[in-house]
């Protein structure tokens, strides 16, 4: 007869191969009708909350894989949170305002003069809802679980009513003004940029050494002197008005080429170098505040430029005489602010030169360069004149240059409320921890926050203006225009007059005829989504506020986390957050920035398509995604090799528990044999383990762990010897069942465990698990940790025991590799070993030829006994022999016992037994 058929072999319907790009979407198809996300928070229903609030991504193309490694994490966490012990909403939102919208009309042929804003807006909304829809069916695929049909999204009526409240609390408290002042402005995008939509790279620029007369030397400079600035922006000389000098830094007159100088005295050299003086003499030394007031002649027009003392004044480079223009930058306005300087701004929307500027009108700012130092040279005051390349800021939208430019602008006074910005961020806990002194950075240094733009599609800024120009904010119409735009929509802004938006009925002093104005600027985008603790956490009655996490990338420091802490301590003076856990980069495989030019670009879709969901949820889990993190077709190749081996664990313990009722079958833990209960032991640790990698966010811990787990402890040691004892016993065996019992056990645990990070794969594999009543793993709790009986000593003795078994496979394996034997049953294994070694081996009841899956095994001596032909180890010596008599055709263990019963003449006696006893029919 064929003895096969007396095997008690692997039986399971659950599939080898993942098949995931086919399997997953039914899985999620399966989700959808039975609404999980709904189920699991009915499950959990009056639980503590957990509120991960979401960071909107923005409304515009495909996702990419810094996206997916965002969505994944939050996922994770979500997942893990609700089988712990909370209720664990998620929301997710979308970012919708802003220029990039905008720009994608125009480049699909949208030309925004044919029609009015409001007809433009209604376009940018239906252009932002399809892309939503685009990137939620994105999301989705990528197996995240949330409120999908119910997002947040910033252009809803009911979001803007409370972006609006927002605003309004603030300029009740004060923070919110009006001035002309130089802030970032993109010509190429014709708007005012906050310092969060900047980003550096390197320019080629101009950098010229500059001579103003002095006119007026007040007694301390001689007429006619010259005092010498250095800039890199040699458009900005039409709008120079002054020149600054550092009260306590000492200047020196030097006579050169016939001229004096004035330049610092610790820059002289610098300078006689960069120019090219052969012969300097100091003719003078003075303090830099006693350079006060004195007034030099511009280069290029028939007005002063007044000297000023300033503390920004450095010595890092240049002159030490900086070249002071009001209009255009930030230290230029306020220390010409304090002397009376005007703020003057030769330059327009689009970056044009103006009438302000003459000889230079309608030159694009870049462009006015060369003719303005032709212009200086004429003029007998540009010194010298090279190019340098550096760091300079540029629009992160359209990636071109910007410039500082003076303009009436909307502001939020982030000086009136610093210091509790700044208790706000030590009362939050950051992961990683250097989080904290990054934003605390940023927020005492940031100068006021620049809140206006001028664009089309956006939030408006609520202020009404009377006739006399006096400005309009108060809660009447702070609360009118929220509620219209909570029933209407923000077009309605644009759609109606003035006089239509305020209350009925409303008066003014400012306007005896009853003539309104309305601004026309509207809201920077980060004050949108920095609104979404207000619009969102507020607003939602299934969330609250403050959350317990952000998590965004690390450029949100200067983004969303940024502008979130300045209006929720504007308006509640507290944190939006109680903690902010932030990642890092997703790179190509050589850690370089993915680009479609380079051609290195994973695309998560495409990676889905090919390979599914759970091995991007698993490459998320594998690495340290606190710093950047690197991904390519290699990388992910590994990672599904790592996917594989997990699942056959899976599969391999599904088909050996096919005649396993756990009601009936499970051994107790005091009735199983030291080996038994040793894995329960290592299943135990590994809960501990996991659940608390799990709540620290250590996700790649709970990647290794659970690998570790799947191929050490189970599959090269427990699965493997077990397979003599699940094949080859009788179903009932004690043995047997013992060994089930351990691997329902390890099953149900670890396809919890793995649920947050394969939440596809866990789901197949619990429709498999025997006996298990909820119709989802996503509906169950995480396993707790059990203090075990004799867990410690259990677990001591087996972990010395396991070294031993490391020698014995090693002389196993040399014994292969010179041919004696084939596999490790053709094997004798005879060990000389310490009486430590042999007190241990002793103490072990189980079969030791089973567990080292060997036909024959002795202890013949002491260590010192051992032959020379043995292999020796640290307190072992090992001979490997072949092992003595015939195979038994049904287990292939080598004795000479094969044949002893009668009518089994292939057969050894164990075997035999269970063949009479259980399948006799069959003979």
């Amino acid at each position: 007869m064929d003895y096969k058929d007396t095997l008690l072999m692997p039986n399971t319907e659950f599939p080898m191969r993942g098949n995931l790009p086919k399997r997953e979407p039914d899985i999620q198809e399966k989700w959808e009708e039975m609404n999980i996300y709904k189920k699991v928070q009915e499950r959990t229903k009056g639980r503590p909350m957990f509120v991960l609030h979401d960071g909107p991504p923005y409304a515009n193309g495909d996702i990419h894989m810094g996206h997916a490694l965002n969505k994944i994490l939050k996922d994770f966490i979500v997942r893990y949170k609700s089988m712990s012990g909370f209720n664990a909403p998620y929301v997710p939102g979308w970012d919708t305002h802003g220029l990039p919208i905008e720009q994608a009309l125009t480049n699909k042929g949208v030309d925004r003069k044919e029609m009015t804003v409001a007809e433009f807006r209604k376009l940018c909304e239906e252009y932002a809802y399809e892309q939503i829809d685009s990137q939620r069916t994105q999301f989705k695929r990528l197996g995240v679980r949330g409120d999908w049909e119910n997002p947040y999204i910033t252009l809803k009526p009911e979001y803007e009513a409370q972006q609006i409240k927002v605003f309004g609390e603030m300029a009740k408290k004060g923070y919110i003004y009006k001035g002309k002042k130089p802030v970032y402005w993109s010509p190429s995008s014709e708007s005012a940029l906050a310092e969060a939509e900047i980003e550096y790279k390197d320019k080629r620029s101009p950098s010229i050494y500059v001579g103003f007369n002095v006119m007026d030397g007040k007694g301390v400079l001689e007429t006619h002197d010259q005092i010498i600035i250095w800039t890199t922006t040699p458009w900005t000389i039409p709008a120079n008005l002054g020149i600054a000098v550092h009260p306590e830094l000492t200047y020196v007159v030097v006579k050169a080429n016939g001229q004096n100088y004035v330049v610092a005295e610790d820059l002289l050299a610098a300078v006689t170098k960069e120019i090219g003086w052969e012969d300097v003499q100091v003719v003078k030394t003075v303090k830099g505040s006693e350079l006060e007031y004195i007034k030099a002649k511009h280069p290029l027009y028939d007005r002063e430029s007044l000297v000023v003392l300033g503390e920004h004044v450095t010595i890092d480079a240049g002159t030490g005489c900086v070249h002071t223009a009001p209009g255009h930058g930030e230290d230029d306005f306020y220390v010409g602010n304090k002397y009376g300087l005007d703020v003057l701004c030769p330059v327009d929307d689009r970056g044009h030169m103006t009438n302000e500027a003459p000889g230079f009108e309608g030159l694009f700012y870049d462009a006015a360069n060369k003719p303005i130092t032709e212009k200086l040279e004429e003029a007998g005051a540009l010194l010298k004149i090279a190019f340098i390349t550096h760091s300079y800021p540029h629009d992160w939208r359209t990636k071109k240059p910007v410039i500082y430019r003076a303009t009436a602008q909307w502001f939020a006074s982030i000086k009136d409320f610093r210091n509790e910005l700044l208790e706000a961020v030590k009362e939050t806990k950051w992961i990683p921890a250097w989080g904290e002194t990054r934003l605390f950075n940023m927020v005492r240094d940031r100068g006021d926050w620049c809140i206006s733009r001028q664009r089309a599609w956006g939030v408006p800024i609520p202020v009404f203006y009377t006739e006399n120009g006096e400005e309009i904010i108060t809660d009447e119409t702070i609360n009118h225009v929220s509620n219209l735009f909570r029933e209407f929509g923000s077009n309605i802004w644009f759609e109606k007059e003035a006089k239509d938006l305020l209350p009925e009925g409303f008066t003014h002093p400012g306007s005896p005829n009853g003539k309104f104005t309305k601004e026309t600027d509207i809201m920077d985008v980060w004050f949108d989504s920095g609104s979404s603790h207000q619009a969102v956490l507020l607003e939602r009655e299934d969330l609250q506020r403050p959350a317990d996490l952000y998590l965004e990338g690390s450029d949100q420091y200067r983004g969303w986390f940024n502008s979130s802490l300045s209006t929720a301590v504007a308006v509640t003076g507290k944190a939006p957050y109680k903690g902010v856990l932030s990642h890092g980069f997703a790179l190509d495989g050589e850690g370089r920035k993915m680009s479609k030019s380079i051609g290195n670009v994973v695309v998560p879709a495409k990676v889905m398509n090919q390979l599914g969901a759970d091995i991007l949820r698993l490459w998320v889990a594998s690495v340290d995604y606190q710093a950047d993190v690197r991904v390519s077709d290699a990388i992910l190749k590994q990672v599904a090799e790592v996917y594989r081996k997990i699942r056959n664990t899976f599969r391999f313990l599904l088909g050996n528990l096919a005649d396993f009722n756990p009601a009936e079958n499970t051994v107790a833990y005091e009735d199983l044999r030291d080996v038994d209960q040793f894995i329960l032991v290592k299943l135990n640790k590994l809960i501990k383990y996991v659940r608390e990698a799990y709540e620290n966010y250590n996700f790649s811990d709970v990647y290794h762990a659970v690998n570790n787990f799947c191929t050490l402890d189970l599959s090269a040691f427990y699965l493997d010897f077990a397979k003599d004892v699940l094949y080859i016993e009788g179903a009932d065996h004690p043995d047997r069942r013992a060994i089930q019992t351990v691997l329902y056990e390890s099953l149900i645990v670890l396809t919890k465990l793995v649920a947050p990070i394969l939440a596809h794969t866990a789901d197949e594999v619990w429709v498999f698990i025997p006996s298990v009543k909820e119709e989802s793993v996503q509906l169950t709790d995480l396993p707790e940790y059990k203090e075990l009986q004799n867990a410690k000593e259990l677990e001591e003795k087996w972990s010395s025991f396991m070294k031993l078994r490391d020698d014995v496979l090693k002389a196993l394996e040399e014994a292969r590799n010179e041919k004696m034997i084939g596999k490790s049953l053709n094997a004798k294994v005879t060990l000389y070993v310490n009486d430590h070694v042999k007190e241990l081996l002793h103490s072990i009841k189980e079969n030791m030829k089973q567990i080292f899956i060997v036909s024959s095994f002795e202890i013949a001596g002491s260590y010192e006994e051992a032959p020379e032909s043995a292999h020796k180890f640290e307190h072992t010596a090992i001979v490997v022999s072949k092992a003595e008599g015939k195979t038994c055709e049904r287990c292939w263990i080598v004795t000479p016992e094969v044949g002893q019963v009668e009518e089994f003449e292939t057969l050894c006696p164990r075997c035999a037994d269970v063949v009479k006893e259980h399948y006799s029919h069959l003979v």
